[in-house]
């Protein structure tokens, strides 16, 4: 067993037992990945101020997100085929997020469906759905979501057409996958993948085969995943999918202080603002930058949450001291997923967890509660000074 110390550690495992196929999927941005790169690099602008002789003893990073009690400012985001990664990957990492104490996240573009994800955990999760044009889908969803007990919906709103990832068009990476000659070829040298894959039921999109409508097996799901996006989505289209859904509400893409305002006309209990990993608008600004702009917007009349670029605890608190209550990892965790499975979720979570707490005490606190901005050098014009 390698010496695992960091999320990179886990990222190269990753990359040797995973499909380039899959690895690719998750590690890449749109265009240029200008923003997929920054939503990482511009953490690193970030400085912390390290306080001495102060007590560290007691240190806590409980807090709560939307009302929930979690073990960190943390929950695992939603990702699209992390059943691919590994075998019933969201399975394993709804367990880990589980036992860890944060909330999971299930992608309406998952492999375990939601009913396969609630019969093997125990924790209510959060379901993800899209914007669809299908009123009917859309309402058997949430009814679904709530019949397996999830408490929590979050709309993606950032996706009413698909960014351009130039290595999914090379490798032939659509719903479903193009197999080629050389795809297949490189899964045949992935054996423990290949084993897992082998062994499970779950090898296609469990929320939409045999429950979308002309959608009966996976031969006709291109065609479905080609006309259900809705590109004439409005905030009126999102208070209707508000009406479906009687529990709390978490929107999620928003990178803009006006939208963030919209939100809360919406009715939603938090935004997370979030530019899709850099997978959807190449050349936006990172999530880190956007935050502030928001944060002074909305003030205290909806909670933020933020997303994309989050590897290690120390982004975590830096993003909670810049004033978000909540965060997610998404690639994050899949590098674990994908490098040792639900273990490997856990170690992520691990890591995570004494980065955050170990920083935190070195800069002068022991309650996450408390943290603020004071523990941080930010450069002058970091969150914008445009004209």
């Amino acid at each position: 067993m390698p010496v695992i110390t960091e999320v990179e550690d886990l990222k190269r495992i990753y990359k040797r037992r995973v499909p380039k196929m899959f690895y690719d999927y998750a590690e890449s941005g749109s265009w240029t990945e200008q923003t997929f790169r920054e939503n990482s690099s511009d953490f690193d602008k970030l400085y912390f101020k390290q306080r001495v002789a102060v007590d560290m003893d007691g240190r806590s990073t409980k807090t709560q997100m939307i009302g929930r009690d979690v073990s960190m400012p943390v929950a695992l985001a939603p990702v699209g085929l992390t059943g691919m990664q590994c075998a019933d990957g969201e399975i394993k990492a709804a367990r880990a997020a589980e036992k860890f104490g944060v909330p999971f996240t299930l992608s309406t573009m998952s492999i375990c469906s939601i009913e396969d994800v609630a019969e093997n955990t125990n924790a209510p999760f959060w379901f993800q759905v899209y914007t669809l044009k299908d009123d009917d889908f859309m309402q058997r969803l949430f009814d679904r979501a709530k019949a397996a007990g999830c408490d929590t919906a979050v709309i993606t709103v950032d996706l009413q057409m698909l960014g351009q990832r130039h290595k999914d068009l090379k490798n032939g990476l659509s719903a479903p996958p193009k197999l080629t000659v050389k795809s297949v070829a490189n899964m045949m040298t992935k054996v423990q993948w290949g084993l897992g894959m082998l062994g499970t039921k779950r090898r296609f999109f469990g929320n939409i085969v045999g429950h979308a409508k002309g959608v009966k097996d996976p031969s006709s799901l291109a065609t479905w995943t080609a006309e259900a996006f809705d590109p004439s989505l409005d905030w009126d289209r999102i208070r209707q999918f508000r009406k479906m859904w009687d529990g709390k509400l978490i929107i999620k893409g928003i990178m803009e202080p006006v939208d963030a305002l919209e939100a809360c006309n919406v009715g939603a209990d938090a935004i997370i603002v979030s530019n899709h990993g850099g997978r959807q608008l190449d050349g936006a600004l990172s999530s880190i930058r956007a935050l502030p702009a928001i944060l002074d917007a909305v003030g205290d009349k909806i909670e933020v949450h933020i997303d994309s670029g989050i590897r290690s605890g120390q982004d975590v608190l830096k993003a909670i001291a810049m004033g978000a209550k909540g965060t997610y990892l998404g690639r994050a965790f899949v590098y674990g997923l994908g490098a040792m499975g639900e273990q490997g979720v856990t170690k992520v979570l691990e890591m995570t967890h004494k980065e955050l707490e170990v920083s935190m005490a070195f800069c002068g606190h022991t309650d996450i509660n408390t943290v603020n901005r004071d523990i941080l050098y930010v450069p002058k014009g970091f969150s914008g000074d445009w004209e």
